[in-house]
């Protein structure tokens, strides 16, 4: 495992085992939960302030599905299942077989101590008898974390 701080004040940390790989980034946020759920559930103005899409449509609620491309991958359409969804606390995204090959994003968003913002985090973990296989092609999700956060940031505190 290892973490890396960077000046933003963004954190991402990364861990790996043979058939569990994880990667999460947080930020402290000056703006309330409210706020920044309204960005993470708005799929139709995402791409506006999110670097890290090329597109994303549909509906970003409990059971819906949500259908995106990202720069690392522009001829593929990843497919995933809301499958948890508490307003402005805790949303996961969910796609693949739990034994082959699965992946599960979660978000959370838990305001600070002092009540004038909100500290984001989103956490990916992939898992499966195939990640062994599939880990080596793979982008590096940190710096792509990084890049979402400080997006997510810089929107929310605008």
């Amino acid at each position: 495992m290892w973490a890396v701080t960077s000046p933003t004040g963004i954190h991402a940390v990364k861990a790996r085992s043979t058939f569990r790989m994880q990667c999460s980034v947080s930020a402290d946020i000056q703006a309330p939960p409210e706020k920044i759920w309204a960005l993470l559930t708005r799929a139709d103005d995402m791409v506006r302030w999110n670097s890290t899409l090329t597109s994303i449509e549909g509906n970003i609620e409990l059971g819906g599905t949500v259908r995106m491309k990202v720069p690392e991958a522009p001829d593929r359409t990843f497919t995933v299942k809301v499958t948890k969804f508490v307003p402005n606390t805790e949303m996961v995204w969910r796609d693949g077989n739990p034994v082959m090959f699965l992946g599960v994003r979660t978000y959370s968003l838990t305001p600070n101590q002092v009540g004038t913002g909100t500290r984001f985090q989103m956490t990916e973990e992939f898992s499966g008898i195939m990640l062994p296989m599939i880990a080596g092609r793979l982008p590096d999700f940190g710096p792509i974390f990084e890049r979402y956060a400080a997006d997510l940031k810089a929107e929310a505190e605008r």
